[in-house]
Order: C-alpha cells, then structure tokens, then sequence
C-alpha cells in the first residue's frame, strides 16, 4: 500500500522502496492509463531488477503489449516469441501466441508487396490454433488465416497474369496451378483455374486442359464459368 501511496501523491515515484509486485503494479498503472513511455520504462526496468521473479512473465507480456500498442510490432514479436521460449509454463502463453501472430499480421502489406510478414503471421497463427485448439480467440485467428491466405492467393494470381499478357505461357500454367492447388478455398482460386485451361487451350494442351476441366466443374459446379466450360468439354470431346 506504500507504494501505491506514493506514485498516486506524488511525480516523483521512488521505485527503488517497491518491491517486485509493488513495482509491476506502478507500471502495470501507467500502461493502464495508456502512459505507453512510462509503462515502457518500468516494465524493462523490472525485467532488469528482478529476473526470475514471480512478476518476470507478467512484465514480459505487458512489455510486449506497450510495443504492440506504439505500432512497434517487429518488438513486440520480439518479446512475446522470447516469453514462450524462455517461461513456457506461463499462464501467458496462450495470449502471447496469439499476439505474436497478430504483431505480424499488423505488418503484413498490401499483396503487391513482398509477403514474409503475411506467411510468418499465418503460420503463428496456425501454431496458436493447434496448441490451444480450445481457445475462444481460434476462430478470430482461422478468420485472419483465411484472410491473409486469399491475399497471398492474389499475389501469384497476379504475377501469373502478367506471365500470361507476356505471353510467357509455361510461367503462366505453373502460377495459375499454383494458386488452384494452394489456395483452393480462396474465392480467386476458381478463375486461376480457369486462366490456367484457357492458357493450355491457347497452347494447344487438350488432353490437361479437359481434364482441369473436370477438376473445375468437381470442384465449383455453380461458378459462373461452369457452362462455358461444359460446352467447350462437349465440344472438345466429340472433336479429340
């Protein structure tokens, strides 16, 4: 109560009369009040002061969160991935996990640009969801799989396209397969399978062609290219 006393009477908090849980509860206070410099300070200094104590996981994670909440994700990710190595029996853990993905999906770009932070964060996420299949935040952390894996689905779709236009149609086939093989439960992966048998009829591969054919129409028999593409197996058929 000391302690408590001081830093709510006075600007000048002497923290060196607290003890450890006294001194994460200070912190933990300006972290609360959003004072994100303050709690910065504090939590690395109890890091420093009392390595080992019972409060060392709960400075660890709400040092991680101060970063997270300054937009400083890359540290953040820091500190959250090294309480999981280094206190694995922590009550924190869990939420740690989480935030270790959400720090990288925070720094995942626009699909247009390299996708590291994109596939870090999926894969975080994904190990959240198979060592804490209970947790009530495993169907916010599917949601943001399937997110980002659509965006990573629109960046090769988009580089298969432009092979394609280039008329480099080999890079084209491999990309558009890609995407329909990878990211099938995207929304994009039906119309790169589509590319990719307009491209093998292009290039005269009718035998791939109609059996990615039969592939679409197994998979996405209500897709709007579904017709199109049972006459052209109609067609094709009859003539091969």
């Amino acid at each position: 109560m000391l302690g408590l006393f001081l830093w709510n009477c006075s600007g000048d908090v002497d923290t060196s009369r607290f003890t450890a849980e006294e001194y994460f509860e200070y912190a933990l206070s300006s972290y609360n009040e959003e004072d994100y410099e303050v709690a910065l300070r504090e939590f690395e200094s109890i890091l420093l002061q009392y390595p080992g104590s019972t409060v060392s996981d709960d400075a660890k994670f709400y040092l991680g969160m101060t970063y997270f909440h300054r937009e400083e994700y890359i540290l953040a990710a820091y500190e959250f991935s090294k309480l999981i190595s280094d206190i694995p029996a922590s009550p924190f853990v869990p939420e740690s996990q989480y935030m270790l993905a959400e720090s990288y999906y925070q720094l995942s770009p626009v699909y247009q640009l390299d996708q590291q932070y994109t596939k870090k964060a999926i894969e975080e996420f994904q190990a959240f969801i198979d060592f804490f299949p209970t947790d009530e935040k495993v169907s916010e952390a599917e949601k943001k799989i399937k997110e980002m894996n659509a965006k990573l689905a629109e960046k090769e779709y988009n580089s298969a396209y432009i092979y394609e236009k280039m008329e480099y149609y080999n890079a084209a086939i491999k990309y558009y397969d890609y995407v329909a093989q990878t990211y099938h439960d995207t929304e994009i992966a039906p119309e790169a399978l589509y590319r990719k048998i307009k491209v093998l009829f292009e290039k005269e591969r009718i035998t791939e062609a109609l059996t990615d054919i039969a592939i679409f129409l197994q998979r996405y028999p209500n897709n709007s290219k579904a017709q199109e593409l049972q006459k052209l197996e109609a067609e094709f058929t009859q003539n091969f």
